[in-house]
């Protein structure tokens, strides 16, 4: 099968989901779901498989065992792939748009350590926030999962890179407004030009940061 972007239906189906976030809404469109969102993220990691690494299409259903919002449905689709020096790709599809992205969502423990003691350093860290700079010149949002509101223990609070020590992960990404390329094969391009751009980012971490070596934690 040949990638084509995601059609109309797609982010028509976010955009009624949003408004009917029930059972009987998904029974009756689950078809539209297989056709015109799942399909087309199967067909992309087949495209994207060899340099990237096969996608990963996140369950459409949400956990609400938690949650105090016990709607059933993810208002957008995401799938995710991941290198083997720990970066990951990641790309979605809602009813207002696409967003392509990558870096270390979320370190742990040991990976944090490993980014604060780089950023810390005036050679490496300097380097991390010269590339940071340019992403955002470039109109890149750069991100993480979690920030902290101050300096992490045994940092000066005016440290000239907190804005990165207090983050506990780094992404650059882009979110596309609808748009009619989005239904065609043009999106392959658009999504792969952000993973391209977060390159020397993704570099960074990887001789800097590198890969968890502590056990994945115990499931809820």
């Amino acid at each position: 099968m040949t990638f084509r972007g995601w059609p109309a239906d797609a982010f028509d189906l976010y955009e009624r989901l949003e408004l009917d976030n029930s059972r009987e809404f998904w029974r009756a469109n689950k078809a539209t779901y297989d056709e015109s969102v799942a399909a087309p993220f199967h067909e992309l990691s087949d495209l994207v498989a060899r340099r990237y690494g096969a996608l990963h299409l996140f369950r459409p259903y949400r956990d609400v065992r938690f949650s105090k919002d016990k709607t059933p449905y993810k208002t957008a689709a995401g799938a995710v792939t991941e290198s083997a020096d720990g970066a990951t790709y990641y790309v979605a599809v809602s009813a207002s748009g696409l967003f392509a992205g990558s870096g270390m969502y979320h370190l742990a423990s040991d990976q944090l350590d490993r980014w604060r003691v780089a950023v810390d350093d005036n050679r490496a860290g300097a380097a991390i926030a010269k590339v940071v700079a340019a992403l955002r010149a470039g109109g890149y949002e750069i991100g993480a999962m979690e920030s902290l509101k101050s300096a992490p223990r045994g940092y000066a609070k005016d440290h000239p890179r907190i804005e990165l020590l207090r983050m506990k992960g780094l992404t650059v990404g882009r979110t596309f407004p609808l748009a009619r390329w989005m239904h065609t094969a043009a999106a392959f391009d658009r999504i792969t030009a952000v993973w391209d751009a977060a390159a020397p980012m993704n570099r960074w971490l990887a001789r800097n940061v590198g890969t968890s070596t502590l056990p994945p934690p115990e499931p809820r």
